[in-house]
């Protein structure tokens, strides 16, 4: 069973209600863009945004045939906006890569001015170096990624597995991920780092993983259709 604190306080939809799992860490794909190379009055402020043709060749994202993160948001954008979005989308002369870590080092080095998607944690390990970037939360929502966590039936170790389950939701440890990692956390008395926009304030939007396990290779095949990747 899940430890108390997540049976007791933890969201209803990001714990398994027989009480096998529950997502221990959390983080967005975002939007995102460089501060050196554009205004925040002319950075994007919606997904559609994107579509503008001022941002034609200044674009970067991540490709989902390779990385999780990018699939998920993918397939959320898509239930959202629709494929014809992505279709337009295709069409902005967009840099393609694949790991949702490589968006903000793009951004980070200057290659391009904004992110389509990539992982938040990383774009937090850059400004916490001092790299001028500067995150969007569309006001539409901004696609959620979650990380579970139980015990096997079949543990060697039950006892020792049912510990380390225990801390992996406490205080202590998700203060870890999110001040160290970078991570979301759904624990309800983390304290966020300052300057970043606290969980509770930021749009989500959820995936439902049984729904995309059977969509991936539709997902893949539009994505490459109006891609050319």
């Amino acid at each position: 069973m899940v430890p108390k604190i997540v049976a007791e306080r933890w969201p209803a939809d990001e714990r398994d209600p027989d009480g096998l799992f529950a997502a221990y860490r959390a983080h967005l794909s975002v939007m995102a863009y460089n501060t050196d190379l554009l205004k925040e009055s002319d950075a994007p402020k919606t997904w559609k945004d994107l579509l503008d043709p001022r941002f034609k060749g200044k674009m970067v994202k991540g490709h989902p045939g390779y990385s999780g993160t990018v699939m998920t948001a993918t397939h959320v954008l898509s239930d959202l906006l629709g494929w014809d979005y992505f279709e337009k989308l295709g069409k902005q002369d967009v840099m393609q890569v694949q790991s949702s870590t490589e968006p903000p080092k793009k951004l980070a080095q200057k290659e391009r001015a904004v992110q389509v998607d990539g992982n938040e944690y990383n774009i937090f390990r850059l400004q916490d170096e001092g790299v001028p970037l500067k995150i969007v939360y569309p006001a539409e929502g901004t696609p959620l990624a979650v990380g579970n966590a139980g015990v096997l039936k079949d543990a060697p170790h039950p006892n020792a597995a049912k510990l380390f389950y225990a801390y992996l939701f406490s205080l202590d440890a998700q203060q870890l991920n999110s001040d160290f990692g970078g991570l979301r956390s759904f624990h309800p008395d983390i304290k966020e780092k300052a300057g970043r926009t606290p969980l509770s304030q930021i749009k989500l939007l959820h995936s439902d993983p049984e729904k995309l396990e059977s969509l991936v290779p539709t997902i893949k095949s539009n994505y490459e259709k109006n891609f050319g990747t």
